[in-house]
């Protein structure tokens, strides 16, 4: 539901206001709305006693915003950039079948987009707009429809729907396993090591979960997968790496096994949305699609490990 009408300013003030409040002048706006500077002093005056409240400081001929008048331009120009957004969605793709989706970087370039086709191909017409976010956000106040999520299954204000477990394992270059004469898991507390920032506890689990005592554990620190694993195949340390997602490497051989140890799970995927779009055609196609994909790579993989 709507708010009452009056705390809804018609878009031509809005405009106005967000013009002359980004540029710092009338004069600037009027010449990018193609308006006169009169009609623009006119919209903005219009807008404030729409409000009650002084939005600019007037000095002489210049304007400058108030403190309330600047929170107010931030919000005002999020609004008009999502109005905007969902125009050009709905133009780029008139049957409205638009998802617009957070990826997590190195999940979406190596095992999403890959197979996005395969969606696409099965729904015609739809659109999937690949958005990488690393973090948690808050859905009511973004453009998402829903996100890939690793982690544990909290999303505070979002539906979850589980995709998968992920099984890490020891990998290295075999230049590097040969030099470290690796064969057992301790053997590794006296390699270089390669730390994911957003895991720091990584290598602390691998050695619990494989009963191993250690002090502390140093090495390089990488913010994302993508250039731990390069460094990793360039002899530079051994990595904690999700196995589906590196296999290219795998079956090239620029990584192998940097001991004989079973895989730890390390997380799980789900795919978050804000409940109430829960039913929307495009995100419901793409849940039901994506989950049926993560159950065949859950085989994939229980069928790689037994053979």
């Amino acid at each position: 539901m709507l708010p009452p009408r009056r705390f809804l300013p018609s878009f031509s003030l809005l405009a106005a206001f967000e013009a002359a409040a980004r540029s710092g002048s009338v004069t600037a706006a009027a010449n990018e709305l193609g308006l006169t500077q009169s009609a623009v002093s006119r919209q903005i005056s219009a807008l404030e006693k729409q409000l009650g409240v002084a939005l600019f400081l007037r000095e002489r001929q210049t304007i400058r915003l108030t403190l309330a008048g600047d929170t107010y331009a931030r919000e005002v120009r999020e609004a008009l950039r999502r109005i905007s957004n969902a125009s050009l969605n709905l133009r780029a793709n008139p049957s409205g079948g638009t998802l617009n989706l957070a990826i997590l970087p190195f999940f979406g370039t190596r095992w999403l987009t890959p197979r996005i086709g395969r969606f696409l191909n099965a729904h015609p017409g739809m659109v999937v707009n690949l958005i990488t976010r690393l973090e948690p956000f808050d859905f009511r106040f973004d453009t998402l429809d829903a996100a890939i999520h690793f982690g544990p299954a909290r999303w505070p204000g979002a539906a979850l729907t589980f995709l998968m477990s992920e099984e890490v394992i020891s990998v290295c270059s075999p230049g590097f396993k040969t030099r470290h004469a690796l064969q057992t898991p301790a053997e590794l507390l006296e390699a270089p090591l390669l730390h994911l920032s957003s895991r720091p506890d990584a290598w602390e689990s691998w050695f619990k979960a494989h009963e191993i005592s250690f002090d502390a554990l140093h090495g390089m620190l990488f913010d994302q997968f993508m250039p731990m694993v390069e460094a990793a195949a360039a002899g530079l340390g051994a990595a904690l790496l999700p196995r589906f997602l590196i296999a290219r490497e795998l079956d090239a051989g620029l990584l192998v096994p940097a001991v004989e140890a079973p895989a730890v799970e390390a997380g799980q995927y789900f795919l978050a949305y804000p409940p109430d779009r829960a039913s929307y055609g495009p995100l419901a196609a793409f849940r039901d699609w994506i989950s049926r994909e993560m159950e065949e790579e859950t085989l994939a993989q229980g069928e790689r490990i037994g053979q």
